[in-house]
């Protein structure tokens, strides 16, 4: 009997230490994976705090591989219109290539060639330019004069004077010299990078999708390369459409107004147009000195920036977000951090390619999930709910026996 007694109480102890065990394991696993998402988000700190520095230093290989992406992916709807018409995937690359080159040499072309023969004119037009300029000189000169008596009724405590040294700048010729092979490459470089991108990119979509473990894996993963596709062609050619619209309704009204090399500056409004905010203002303070230069009458000079603000108001404020707002929403704060960011980063072209940048970015984001860092820093994350949920039930169980005794 005792023994027959003893087979139960032993059988227990053996659950309670099983029991025991697994709580002690299942507790030893939350620390260990709290231990790798702190590990993680240390490293994923770290990384998003040193990538900046790391794309501003190494400019030469990044910005050109990055602006030759976006512009890659810009082009693979013409280049799916190729395919589907059966021209061979290297001749459909080619063709993209040779009308992107095309295009990009007639607008260089334009703006250029008429920029220099301005850069002649400017030393006999200067004359205009002071002239019209004339009272707000003046009203400068006084407040110099202002404030040079000012500074000079007080006291001075230095004792000697400053030494400055000004170097004399490096001749255009020069500096083309220098410059110019550079760029060649850089440009040379990133033609490879669209080439062969288009290229491989039916084989390489294929292969991505089908390498995939899951057929759900394999649909995400063609719904994020389609949707960024579509997203990023989308803005770029719809953008592209509407600053060359602005760019020749303001060539056109330059001409009727008499103002040179008018397909010179409506190409500078549709090159600076691409560039939120900061274009625009811009091009108007670039038309307002074109316009000084070219008229003798101030308030005719001031006709061409009062024009292109009030064209660039209705475009920005009634047909952009009507045509570019339907398919595609960015908040304004986004594009500000975004222009800012990589306008620091990479100058003049991150500021060109901060926008098709972010909506890359974006669609990426939205079509592969949220992250579990936005988990940790709403509460909902591995960080700091791991095993909580267990520990609560527990907590309340004891509870429940006593009210249900």
């Amino acid at each position: 009997m005792t023994f027959l007694m003893d087979v139960p109480a032993s059988r227990k102890d053996s659950d309670e230490l099983h029991d025991e065990a697994s709580a002690i394991a299942e507790a030893i696993a939350i620390k260990r994976d709290r231990l790798l998402a702190s590990l993680v988000l240390i490293a994923g700190a770290g990384f998003v705090v040193s990538l900046p520095f790391a794309l501003r230093a190494g400019a030469e290989f990044f910005l050109p591989v990055t602006a030759a992406l976006v512009i890659a992916i810009a082009l693979v709807p013409l280049l799916e219109w190729f395919e589907r018409r059966g021209v061979p995937s290297a001749l459909s690359a080619g063709l993209c290539v040779i009308i992107f080159l095309a295009i990009t040499a007639f607008a260089v072309l334009s703006i250029v060639i008429p920029a220099i023969d301005w850069v002649a004119l400017l030393p006999e037009r200067i004359h205009r330019v002071r002239e019209a300029l004339e009272p707000v000189l003046n009203l400068y000169q006084s407040l110099e004069r202002f404030i040079d008596r000012i500074f000079a009724a007080l006291p001075s405590s230095e004792t000697g004077g400053r030494t400055v040294r000004i170097e004399t700048p490096n001749s255009m010729l020069g500096l083309l010299t220098t410059s110019a092979p550079h760029a060649l490459i850089q440009l040379f470089f990133a033609l490879l990078v669209i080439f062969f991108f288009l290229s491989g990119w039916t084989a390489m979509r294929k292969s991505t999708i089908t390498r995939r473990g899951s057929f759900e894996g394999a649909m995400t993963t063609a719904r994020v390369i389609q949707q960024v596709v579509a997203a990023t062609s989308t803005y770029i050619g719809t953008i592209t459409l509407i600053n060359v619209s602005l760019g020749a309704l303001m060539a056109a009204i330059l001409w009727w107004l008499g103002m040179d090399s008018p397909l010179m500056w409506g190409g500078i409004v549709a090159v600076l147009n691409y560039i939120p905010y900061l274009g625009p203002i811009a091009s108007a303070l670039l038309l307002a000195v074109g316009g000084l230069i070219t008229f003798a009458d101030p308030w005719q000079a001031i006709l061409p920036p009062a024009i292109f603000i009030g064209l660039h108001t209705i475009e920005a404020n009634a047909i952009t977000p009507l045509i570019v707002g339907k398919r595609v929403h960015i908040n304004p704060l986004l594009i500000l951090l975004s222009l800012s960011f990589w306008a620091w980063v990479w100058g003049t072209t991150g500021a060109l390619l901060a926008i098709p940048l972010l909506i890359i970015l974006k669609t990426i984001f939205a079509a592969a999930g949220t992250p579990d860092i936005a988990g940790f820093l709403f509460e909902h994350g591995t960080l700091t709910h791991a095993g909580e949920e267990d520990d609560g039930e527990e907590e309340e169980s004891p509870r429940g026996a006593q009210q249900a005794g």
